[in-house]
């Protein structure tokens, strides 16, 4: 679809990209920048044909990606809306990382975090998962790259207890602050790789995101000279 053909109906934007509607099933999503999404659609078609859960692409041409519309909700909002199952959704997510570390790289992969030879997707968390009626479905493969596991799940560990919960109502924050510890201790405890080696090295990487806002920035500092400092990392 070329960039300067009429979208659809306005259903999400994002930091860098906007999504419409389009019909049939399908949902365009365009980036507002130069970015090309050739890349971004080549993986998720390889990871398709994988048997791992991604939207079927359909078209991809320049900044526009045209997908599979989902139904269902993601994992960040059903976990709001129903904390008792912050648990059993961190399982869920640790499975989508072992399962997606077991796949190889395609050629053609930018290398992240030094050397490997497994697909990651370094925005794994709740909020790219969707619970959909064929289950769970990743979304937001604009940061896959090629690399060591244990790398992908620091950065969704990062994510998690870099979310900046004093956003929030003052009298909502002890439940999230205890659910995001249930949900981080389980999925520690339930994924394969150990994100602990790499912590310190993904959170510096991080901050340099331009999107990361500065009170996030500043945890991850804090967190990135703790695990520098003890080896270790910690779910609260």
């Amino acid at each position: 679809m070329a960039a300067d053909a009429p979208p659809g109906k306005l259903v999400g934007s994002g930091r860098e990209a906007d999504v419409y509607a389009i019909g049939r099933g399908r949902v365009l999503r365009r980036y507002r920048s130069a970015y090309s999404v050739q890349m971004e659609a080549g993986a998720m078609a390889y990871l398709a044909r994988a048997g791992f859960p991604v939207p079927a692409v359909y078209d991809a041409d320049g900044p526009d990606l045209v997908m599979e519309q989902l139904d269902g909700r993601d994992m960040l909002a059903d976990i709001s809306r129903r904390p008792w199952r912050a648990r059993r959704h961190a399982r869920t997510l640790a499975a989508l990382h072992d399962r997606l570390h077991q796949i190889q790289a395609p050629a053609g992969l930018i290398a992240a975090f030094g050397p490997g030879d497994r697909v990651l997707h370094l925005d794994l968390h709740p909020g790219n998962v969707m619970l959909t009626s064929r289950g769970p479905v990743v979304i937001d493969w604009t940061n896959v790259h090629v690399g060591t596991p244990g790398a992908d799940v620091a950065m969704a560990y990062l994510i998690m207890a870099s979310s900046q919960v004093d956003r929030l109502p003052v009298l909502v924050r002890p439940v999230a602050r205890s659910v995001r510890s249930a949900l981080i201790g389980q999925f520690c405890q339930a994924v394969s790789d150990d994100p602990g080696p790499h912590i310190a090295w993904v959170a510096r990487e991080r901050v340099r995101d331009r999107n990361v806002r500065p009170a996030e920035a500043e945890r991850l500092l804090r967190m990135a000279e703790a695990a520098e400092q003890a080896g270790q990392i910690s779910a609260t």
